[in-house]
């Protein structure tokens, strides 16, 4: 009975809504029959008509709140275009032919950052309800605006290293590029251009002010300060090792000596990878635009900061010598500084997963790259399996 009113739902929005809006209203029909399935069956009309109280408001099926979007953000910013505190792009869509740009319109979802990974198991990239902070309601509790902290939905071309995000707070309109906007996005294109004229008078009145400077990191003391572990490197002697955040703390264990980090300091982009001077004292931090950051007596040999990247930096590993280190993009792409020797990538290859990290042989020969499925790459490196 449940499958045969999701059928008839599905074909009434299919008809009437574009893919991205098509795939927001088939999510509420699910989760509506999931709770009140008996109730819809007992009494008469449609599956849409029974699920069409937005936000918990009650409002009219032809109101702004019911069409299925999320609010624009500068509607609860006060104006201002940019994603409010607490949330994280997630991803974006592109809109052709709109009146408000002389190319194509970009639409950055701001999502909620989790507290908690409670329901984030199995892969599903999304965390309990009760860990996002954020509440299910029409945007100013007004039927005449869009959805706020309604929909667990996510295109992922921004902050892949944040695995779990919470629901859709609001979206960012821009007429620039979104990997221009957030080093983290990627190219990878979504489009609705159903969207491309959508508008809220704040976006478009006057030029929109940067955003307020970030406040500093707090604390790492839970998983409410946001505190994302982004990799660890053993100590020389493997009697230690060293744990790296994304805003570039560092946490020392056993005799893995702590030689400073940059937690303190405003980052372009977050720390996603490290790695341990094999010869001296000192270590490398490295950013997903590429920056590398020496600590202690780790030498720096050169970055990609600054420098165009097809897709953000996942990793890097250290020679044995210390005199130099490869650099690894999502892509599969290679870059090499100091003595570290270039023995082939992946770069400009399809790749089933993005790749996520890399390590170097000890005598320095070569190295493996790994991607998000588990797949091993090898380059001047033995071949001894993968959990693909």
């Amino acid at each position: 009975m449940s499958s045969t009113l999701v059928d008839r739902a599905s074909e009434f929005l299919e008809s009437r809504l574009s893919r991205r809006n098509f795939i927001n209203r088939s999510a509420f029909v699910g989760s509506a029959l999931a709770v009140g399935g008996v109730e819809f069956a007992l009494h008469p009309g449609t599956a849409y008509g029974a699920i069409c109280s937005c936000g918990d408001l009650g409002c009219d099926c032809g109101s702004t709140c019911c069409s299925g979007f999320s609010e624009f953000c500068c509607v609860l910013n006060g104006g201002y275009n940019y994603c409010p505190t607490g949330t994280v792009i997630g991803g974006w869509w592109q809109a052709n032919g709109s009146a408000y740009c002389s190319g194509p319109r970009y639409y950055l979802d701001c999502s909620a950052q989790c507290s908690c990974l409670s329901g984030c198991t199995g892969g599903f990239p999304f965390c309990d309800t009760s860990c996002d902070g954020t509440n299910c309601t029409c945007a100013l509790e007004s039927c005449a605006n869009y959805l706020n902290g309604c929909l667990q939905f996510r295109y992922g071309q921004c902050n892949q290293q944040i695995a779990c995000m919470g629901r859709i707070v609001c979206r960012v309109v821009s007429c620039i590029p979104p990997w221009e906007v957030d080093p983290t996005c990627t190219t990878a294109l979504a489009e609705d251009d159903s969207t491309a004229n959508m508008n809220r008078v704040c976006t478009t009145a006057v030029p929109t002010p940067p955003p307020p400077p970030a406040p500093p990191p707090p604390p790492c003391f839970s998983p409410a300060t946001m505190c994302e572990t982004v990799g660890m490197a053993s100590s020389t002697d493997g009697g230690g090792y060293m744990v790296v955040t994304a805003f570039g703390k560092v946490f020392t264990f056993g005799d893995a000596a702590n030689d400073g980090d940059v937690s303190g300091e405003a980052l372009n982009a977050p720390i996603v990878g490290t790695a341990v001077c094999p010869t001296q004292n000192g270590y490398w931090l490295v950013a997903s635009d590429g920056g590398v950051f020496a600590i202690g007596a780790a030498p720096f040999l050169g970055s990609m900061g600054g420098q165009h990247l097809n897709q953000p930096i996942v990793g890097m590993a250290a020679t044995p010598s210390g005199n130099g280190y490869w650099l690894v993009a999502s892509d599969g792409g290679i870059f090499t500084f100091g003595d570290a020797p270039f023995d082939g990538s992946e770069g400009g290859q399809q790749l089933n997963r993005p790749m996520v990290g890399m390590a170097a042989v000890n005598n320095g020969s070569g190295y493996w790259t790994v991607a998000q499925d588990g797949g091993i790459f090898t380059f001047d490196s033995p071949f001894l399996g993968s959990p693909a």
